[in-house]
């Protein structure tokens, strides 16, 4: 195209994602032009730290990224930040930017992630209500919490992965902390009823107030004469208000697919962008990894698409292999990691989200064991709680199908 700049390869996001297919890419030889687009202000990093020891203060925003920030430029990826696409143009290979500027493509990866989930109550402008996805994020929370007094009371609403890091995270370091959520406990549609009541009762044990079979109504100022000023409590639909003088929400998140609607790409039934077992596409020379890919496994025996930062590594990875000579499905059985505080840590793998019976290895009461996640016979999980499992056991076992070990 006239005009237009060209490139070999077009990576659009800058989380981890992105940065693992242009290192994989680099590390394999592939000496063509390598463009990476991303609105984000920083160079790719890991969000984990963000409700872990970034959001603790044990650890600083370089400590974070995926390669040392020189990295890009000595191995010569035109890295962009704060660059954002305005349109996709599949069939002519095109993306317009921000900028108006035209850049054309042989091969692109989307790897545009995901954006959080907002509550639709009333309250969410109040000073003190934070959303909790990058590591600005984290660093508006511990800046907000520094200008109150030690005794400032945080409500987190949601119970999942990012609900209880932080609430591990900010209660060990003595803020007095209420977990919300619908479920009746923690992690509970992670791991079941029986892990998620020892998760409640091992957040217990450090102070946390947990409180499940709850929706929030609104989120109250702690001013009636001033809405617009800071918050303080979570009204309940059950009538209740918690108090509250930050309150961290992490209630999910949505696939980042703006662009690709925009360019006509065909989306899957998560709302996420469609591809096949290989992780490409649609539209002929465009492939998509990570939080915004719904992919056809050939292990979990049908579609799937799976938020956690070691998926969108692992398979931004495998797209920059296949670039790089591989033809083969897309079949690393997801793992994904956790920590709260130093109480607990959890590792696990897993080919579905179903499961209809808990098998526990060890015993809840000496706060180290692994479970198996089963659906009727076969077993579609294997988590180990405080280093007690062997993850590569369970890897294999899922891997080939079972059956569990006696």
């Amino acid at each position: 195209m006239s005009g237009a700049e060209s490139t070999d390869v077009l990576i659009v996001g800058g989380g981890v994602a992105g940065a693992s297919a242009a290192t994989t890419l680099r590390e394999g030889g592939h000496d063509g032009r390598i463009v990476l687009l991303t609105r984000e202000l920083d160079a790719p990093y890991h969000r984990p730290p963000g409700s872990k020891e970034h959001l603790r203060g044990e650890a600083s925003r370089d400590d974070a990224l995926v390669v040392p920030e020189g990295w890009w430029a000595e191995h010569d990826v035109d890295l962009r930040l704060r660059t954002g696409v305005l349109s996709l143009d599949a069939a002519e290979r095109t993306v317009k930017l921000q900028t108006k500027e035209l850049l054309t493509f042989d091969r692109a990866l989307l790897a545009t992630g995901a954006m959080v989930r907002r509550l639709s109550v009333d309250g969410t402008g109040l000073m003190g209500v934070h959303y909790l996805r990058s590591l600005r994020n984290a660093e508006a929370i511990r800046a907000d919490l520094d200008g109150l007094p030690d005794d400032a009371r945080v409500v987190l609403v949601g119970g999942s992965y990012i609900g209880c890091e932080v609430a591990a995270s900010l209660a060990s370091h003595g803020h007095p902390v209420t977990v919300l959520m619908q479920e009746s406990e923690p992690l509970q549609r992670t791991f079941g009823t029986e892990v998620g009541a020892w998760v409640r009762r091992r957040l217990e044990r450090e102070g946390v107030v947990v409180r499940g079979d709850v929706e929030v109504e609104a989120f109250t100022p702690q001013d009636p004469e001033d809405p617009k000023g800071r918050v303080g409590g979570v009204a309940l639909k059950d009538g209740t208000v918690v108090p509250g003088d930050v309150v961290v929400v992490g209630v999910g998140a949505q696939p980042d697919v703006m662009l690709a609607k925009r360019a006509g790409l065909e989306l899957g039934e998560t709302g996420g962008v469609r591809c096949d077992d290989r992780l490409r596409t649609s539209a002929a020379g465009i492939w998509a990894a990570g939080d915004c890919c719904e992919y056809d496994s050939v292990l979990h025996g049908g579609r799937v698409r799976i938020e956690h930062e070691d998926v969108a590594q692992q398979q931004a990875a495998f797209v920059a292999r296949q670039w790089l000579g591989e033809d083969e499905p897309y079949a690393t059985v997801p793992y994904f990691f956790s920590d709260l505080a130093d109480w607990v840590s959890l590792e696990s793998v897993s080919v579905g989200r179903e499961f209809d019976r808990v098998q526990v290895e060890g015993s809840l009461e000496d706060d180290a064991f692994a479970v198996w996640l089963l659906q009727g016979d076969r077993p579609t999980g294997y988590a180990s709680f405080n280093g007690a499992g062997d993850l590569d056991r369970g890897r294999e076992v899922l891997r080939t199908g079972g059956p569990v070990p006696s």
